[in-house]
């Protein structure tokens, strides 16, 4: 058996499969009416909407299995989501990746598979809409689209979840997209024992770039400083924006002086921006500390009230 390796963009992919919070959640009937149809479409048993998380698939819907998810390792889907095109395995018996695949030698059985990438705005695929047989069958030219058609409808309504989670103006997550990762990132880094920071900003006179230049480049400037985050934070750190001119971050196994170099390489990045005006920021930084802070939410309030605390220290002069 061939386990799939990981994509070269596998830690912002899961960590945009976390942000749309769909994980483990009730089964909905706008994926089940697809995996329905797409069973009486292609007349095949099983058919399945697969999200590949970090160390499993989970099913978001499953018609024709009862299982609702199993290891990566054995995934079919985990190969799937390499490429951009439908994975087409005709016969996994005859198959090199997959003939000694326990999905193969024992239940489901697993002969045929047709699995087509679930793709997102961002470009990261989260899954598949997948299609399987226990026995060994042919797909043909106008099955492969009718199987691209119904990927389409199922990457519209992960569109639409997303939507409620990233911000469409900046392209990070939103408060309630952010809440969710952080506080996901904060639980690994409390059980493996890692340091984390918490970063909390707010851009100075942004209120003057609106009045002076307009709201369009007030969004320019949003957009810049979103930019500048992901140019000047690591992958693994989560950021988000809380609405307004608010930024946060949690910077993950990060002591204060690798937050202070990352703060650096964020007024670098700003500094390189050429703008009639230039874009400045107070910020509140908090340490983890998992007797003080139970929550993201604790994080949050912490350095919320050091980020004020800085802005008027600005403001009287006594600190850059």
């Amino acid at each position: 058996m061939l386990a799939a390796p990981k994509p070269e963009n596998e830690s912002a992919r899961v960590a945009t499969l976390r942000t749309l919070r769909i994980l483990d959640t009730p089964p909905e009937e706008r994926f089940d009416r697809l995996t329905r149809l797409a069973r009486y479409m292609f007349d095949i048993p099983i058919a399945l909407v697969s999200l590949v998380d970090e160390n499993r698939q989970w099913f978001k819907s499953c018609a024709g299995l009862e299982a609702r998810e199993t290891t990566r390792d054995v995934s079919f889907c985990a190969h799937a989501i390499l490429n951009d095109d439908i994975l087409l395995i005709p016969d996994a018996r005859a198959d090199s990746r997959f003939h000694d695949n326990p999905l193969v030698t024992g239940e489901p059985r697993i002969r045929f598979y047709a699995g087509q990438p679930l793709t997102i705005t961002n470009g990261a695929k989260l899954g598949t809409l997948c299609l399987i047989d226990t026995r060994p069958r042919l797909f043909d030219v106008e099955q492969r689209g009718l199987l691209r058609d119904l990927a389409h409808i199922a990457e519209q309504e992960l569109a639409a979840i997303e939507l409620a989670t990233v911000d469409d103006l900046t392209l990070i997550p939103n408060r309630r997209g952010f809440e969710a990762l952080a506080q996901h990132a904060l639980n690994v880094c409390k059980r493996m024992g890692h340091r984390a920071s918490l970063l909390f900003f707010d851009l100075d006179g942004f209120k003057q770039i609106n009045d002076t230049y307009g709201h369009g480049e007030g969004d320019r400037a949003l957009a810049t400083f979103a930019a500048a985050l992901r140019t000047a934070l690591r992958e693994t750190d989560v950021l988000g924006r809380l609405g307004g001119d608010e930024f946060v971050a949690l910077l993950t196994d990060a002591d204060e002086d690798q937050t202070t170099r990352a703060l650096g390489r964020l007024r670098d990045a700003l500094a390189s921006e050429r703008a009639a005006y230039a874009i400045r920021f107070s910020v509140g930084q908090t340490q983890f500390d998992p007797a003080r802070h139970t929550t993201v939410l604790d994080l949050l309030a912490e350095s919320d009230s050091r980020m004020y605390a800085h802005k008027l220290a600005r403001r009287g002069g006594l600190q850059q």
